[in-house]
């Protein structure tokens, strides 16, 4: 259900990803499937969990 929202609203954009704690991550929403969200910042891709997603917005 999260996979598909965040494909529909925010494939291609940059958004910030919070998982609790102290860091919060960025980037462009490149890929989201088998309930992992992938990240690409400078030329790196950050793979994330969905179910470990706490808030995702916009930059």
């Amino acid at each position: 259900m999260m996979q598909s929202f965040i494909v529909e609203h925010y494939l291609n954009k940059d958004v910030d990803v919070y998982c609790g704690g102290p860091d919060v991550f960025r980037g462009s929403v490149v890929a989201c499937a088998d309930n992992v969200l992938t990240l690409s910042s400078e030329g790196k891709l950050t793979h994330i969990a969905i179910d470990k997603i706490i808030a995702l917005w916009s930059q």
